[in-house]
């Protein structure tokens, strides 16, 4: 189940029929009381998400405050309260992180700020289950060809990610004959015309769209 919210309350009005036309259109009142109370019911849930990702005891997340739309799923529950798991509205949820597949392209560089200005970073695959999801949706993309991820080299072959995690050789999902190791190709994307899950690629640090990874939000 997904609940989509916004960071406005919408009222809710419940219909009523006219007296003139009651004894016609009889038949539309249980209707109209069905209509009515999903309404109200969606709109008790709305507000509850909503009070629920903007409280005074929780500090917000840097995503939090770059995003006003969200999208929540039903997860297991991590206490007596939270029970949902929420991403900005246009991102992909997988276990217990948000991802965006970006519908522009941008130098290394600048696909590096991008994400950190959203409240997240360059993706860091650490499972082939991750890797397989996120090949899956850049394939159903109707974008380019490359797709950044958070690995790149300062040096030829010395590979690091975005967050410092620390480079598995066991855990990478190269794509035959790659890498490449040359001195102009020091960032990493996955290639979508490549069968996952071996699909990186090793480029130019130049325009290529990107994959940005964030934890997500639990209510």
């Amino acid at each position: 189940m997904a609940v989509e919210i916004m960071n406005r309350r919408g009222s809710v009005s419940p219909g009523t029929a006219a007296p003139a036309e009651e004894r016609s259109c009889s038949w539309m009142k249980p209707w109209v009381f069905l209509v009515s109370a999903l309404a109200i019911k969606t709109a008790f849930v709305t507000i509850y998400l909503v009070a629920l990702l903007s409280r005074k005891g929780d500090q917000p997340t840097a995503l939090q405050q770059a995003f006003t739309e969200w999208r929540c799923s039903s997860a297991e529950p991590q206490g007596k309260e939270r029970g949902w798991m929420c991403c900005p509205r246009g991102w992909k949820l997988f276990q217990k992180s948000c991802y965006y597949i970006s519908g522009n392209v941008m130098p290394w560089a600048e696909s590096v700020q991008n994400c950190t200005g959203m409240g997240s970073h360059l993706v860091v695959i650490n499972s082939e289950a991750e890797q397989l999801f996120i090949s899956e949706k850049i394939q159903q993309s109707s974008k380019g060809l490359h797709y950044f991820i958070g690995l790149s080299a300062e040096k030829v072959g010395q590979w690091q990610w975005v967050d410092q995690t620390p480079f598995n050789v066991s855990a990478a999902f190269w794509r035959k004959g790659e890498p490449s190791n040359k001195d102009d190709q020091k960032c990493v994307a996955i290639q979508k015309a490549s069968e996952p899950p071996n699909n990186w690629n090793d480029l130019t640090c130049e325009h290529h769209y990107r994959v940005c990874e964030a934890a997500a939000v639990t209510v």
